[in-house]
């Protein structure tokens, strides 16, 4: 009795000093044996979708997971993944996926082989500038807003007088280092301020340096000044695209590589007798006779 009483002691002892397992993920749907986490939800909602409306967001993915489960269900209680042509699609797409695979490791193995330094891929933009051209006009441009239209004039005069556009974004306009950093690029004229239909109208129409008049949008005041354009047929500059033409170069690079590895595996099977290829097409491939409709009359 001495020794279970101290057998029980000891579980009990060790129970309470042992760390509780924890529960690490809060399940959020159950069809059957299968669950839904809400970390596996979250891990598979777009970030843009979620961010809208995390709980609408959640409410679909849920929903959706749902109806998937049971259609799975429904296909394994009429043995659906059996039939034949299912199997086949199955064997295709495995191929398709693994060879896929294949090419993503190889061609991530060879990033140290594949380095391209600034320097080659400006000499390459040099040597190939009439391969970039802008395929529409680009713009640079300011963009105020301001809480109260006094601001916006203030601004507006302020920038008519010759201030800088740091000092004047800085005292009048919200996020100024957003919009100090914005006006230093150039925008396809197309998608500038699309968010803001007017604005956008404004820098197809104005000239260079023009200042748009204010407009009052959700309670905030807003302006554009157009900086610089350069029209469609141009070239770029290449400050631009210079880290562009850098990936695409790393990325060239990686191809050649990748096509010598599939040709060296080619070759290495070929001396070692493992490919044979058979003879069994036809001599002359299947034409259809069209008669000559010149002499159908005669």
């Amino acid at each position: 009795m001495a020794r279970f009483l101290f057998i029980a002691l000891g579980m009990l002892f060790f129970m309470q000093c042992s760390p509780k397992a924890v529960d690490k993920e809060t399940v959020y749907a159950q069809v059957g044996s299968e669950t839904l986490s809400l970390q596996e939800a979250k891990a598979q909602i777009p970030a843009t979708i979620f961010q809208r409306d995390s709980i609408a967001a959640y409410e679909t993915f849920k929903e959706d997971w749902i109806q998937n489960q049971l259609i799975l269900r429904e296909i394994e209680r009429l043995d659906i993944e059996n039939l034949t042509e299912v199997q086949q699609k199955l064997k295709r797409v495995k191929t398709e996926m693994l060879l896929a695979s294949f090419q993503d490791a190889i061609m991530s193995s060879l990033s140290n082989e594949s380095e391209v330094t600034t320097e080659e891929a400006r000499n390459y933009y040099q040597k190939n500038k009439e391969k970039f051209l802008l395929d529409e006009r680009f713009i640079r441009f300011r963009h105020l807003v301001a809480t109260t239209r006094q601001n916006a004039e203030l601004a507006k005069r302020d920038l008519m007088r010759g201030l800088s556009w740091e000092n004047v974004a800085n005292k009048y306009s919200l996020n100024p280092e957003l919009r100090i950093r914005d006006a230093s690029r150039f925008w396809p004229a197309s998608i500038a301020l699309s968010d803001y239909g007017v604005l956008n109208r404004y820098l197809q129409v104005i000239g260079v340096s023009e200042i748009s008049i204010i407009e009052n949008i959700n309670g905030q005041f807003h302006f554009v000044q157009l900086l610089e354009e350069k029209t469609e047929g141009e070239h770029p500059e290449l400050e631009w695209l210079i880290e562009q033409v850098r990936q695409w170069l790393i990325l060239e690079k990686k191809r050649i590589a990748y096509n010598t590895y599939v040709k060296n595996l080619y070759l290495a099977a070929q001396a070692n007798n493992e490919i044979q290829i058979y003879n069994v097409l036809p001599e002359q491939s299947n034409q259809i006779n069209i008669p000559d409709s010149s002499n159908s009359n005669k």
